[in-house]
């Protein structure tokens, strides 16, 4: 269950990842200026529930898993808890400073920097997404295997 719960989580979030990157944050440049605090402020509000709970599992299922992982997929877990860790230190070291700026007044360069600095957690969680995919499949495989 905590293989499914981690692979669920990374998914859902790199669906959502490539929904704000594609759609989400360039389409904030085209609010105007008058409406653009209030509205990122209800980005940063609404998105959090979303986000929060599933980064927050990814993050407790992926460390779970490195600690014992599933036979045959040590070395992968591994790599996508040390992936986990760099999403968790560019969500808040990088993209959360952003938006607590453009929660105050929108700003031109801030918001590329947002845009651009965001390819990170696009590129991270499609390769989590990879990675989950490889060991589901080697645990499918193996269970095949005992058939």
């Amino acid at each position: 269950m905590v293989l499914l719960a981690c692979a669920f989580c990374t998914f859902a979030m790199t669906g959502l990842i490539w929904l704000i990157q594609l759609v989400q944050y360039p389409l904030m440049s085209r609010v105007g200026a008058e409406f653009f605090v209030a509205y990122e402020q209800l980005h940063c509000r609404n998105i959090t529930p979303i986000v929060l709970p599933l980064m927050t599992v990814e993050l407790a299922t992926s460390i779970w898993l490195a600690w014992k992982p599933v036979a045959g997929s040590e070395w992968l877990l591994l790599i996508g808890c040390g992936l986990v860790g760099l999403l968790w230190a560019s969500t808040f070291f990088l993209q959360v400073p952003m938006h607590d700026v453009l929660c105050q007044s929108f700003d031109a360069k801030v918001h590329t920097q947002l845009v651009q600095s965001n390819w990170i957690r696009t590129v991270l969680w499609s390769a989590r997404s990879a990675v989950m995919l490889w060991v589901l499949a080697d645990v499918l495989l193996r269970q095949a295997g005992k058939s």
